[in-house]
């Protein structure tokens, strides 16, 4: 198991992921990020809220960023821009 950190981008800003989740490898991380990602949006369009973060900014326990995986990549292709 290895330790990964999903930062998240809100527009200038980087909210750094302090804890991390411990996960088997960078394909486990980009999954939890998928999933975290449907999940964000799925509340955003419940509550009405448009203020929703770009991307997570995957890293791994040396802060070496892996990935960057938009939110926007889980929408079906009619509804990205």
């Amino acid at each position: 198991m290895s330790r990964f950190y999903f930062h998240i981008r809100l527009g200038d800003q980087i909210v750094i992921d302090q804890e991390g989740s411990d996960l088997p490898d960078p394909a486990a991380a980009r999954a939890e990020a998928l999933a975290s990602a449907r999940q964000i949006l799925a509340d955003a369009i419940r509550s009405g809220n448009d203020a929703t973060p770009e991307a997570f900014i995957i890293a791994d326990c040396e802060g070496r960023e892996l990935e960057t995986v938009p939110l926007a990549v889980v929408l079906p292709k009619r509804w990205k821009c």
